[in-house]
């Protein structure tokens, strides 16, 4: 039998092998598909339990836009209430940092109806049972938008 490199590790395995480590990879489908059924699709923005990047184990509960799956799981950008690409040495400092929004308006998720923003370069991975409420649905062209701006943080294909 002859053995190949595998993508998982630099040592050579069976080719059968290889081939079962591959299919355990869930395959991400990104798409607009929001349905007003009370259960959360891609295009729609959704509350859920945020962990935070410095510390994992705290959080908060948050708008997220989901953007997508990958097996069973939800793939979500969150969104925030504050502006920052208002202040344009704000949004430089937070592009220093690794952070990158954009603006995607008010709507339905937001009961005050303010402007939000999503957060291009942090990619949630989110069970859909931590998906605690729908909020609304976005526009399909500032979802496109939205995607077109994350695919460049993101290998979303």
């Amino acid at each position: 039998m002859a053995f190949l490199p595998s993508r998982l590790s630099s040592r050579l395995v069976p080719p059968r092998v290889r081939r079962v480590a591959r299919a355990l990879t869930p395959r991400r489908l990104v798409r607009y598909a929001p349905r007003p059924d009370g259960l959360p699709d891609p295009g729609e923005v959704v509350w859920a339990w945020v962990p935070y990047e410095e510390d994992p184990s705290q959080g908060k509960d948050r708008p997220v836009l989901l953007i997508g799956t990958a097996g069973e799981e939800l793939l979500g950008l969150p969104l925030t209430s504050r502006d920052r690409t208002r202040d344009p040495e704000e949004l430089a400092a937070e592009a220093r940092r690794g952070r990158h929004w954009m603006d995607v308006g008010a709507g339905g998720w937001d009961r005050q109806r303010r402007p939000s923003e999503v957060r291009l370069d942090r990619l949630l991975h989110l069970a859909p049972s931590a998906v605690r409420r729908e909020g609304a649905a976005l526009a399909r062209p500032v979802f496109d938008a939205v995607l077109a701006a994350a695919a460049r943080h993101h290998d979303l294909a």
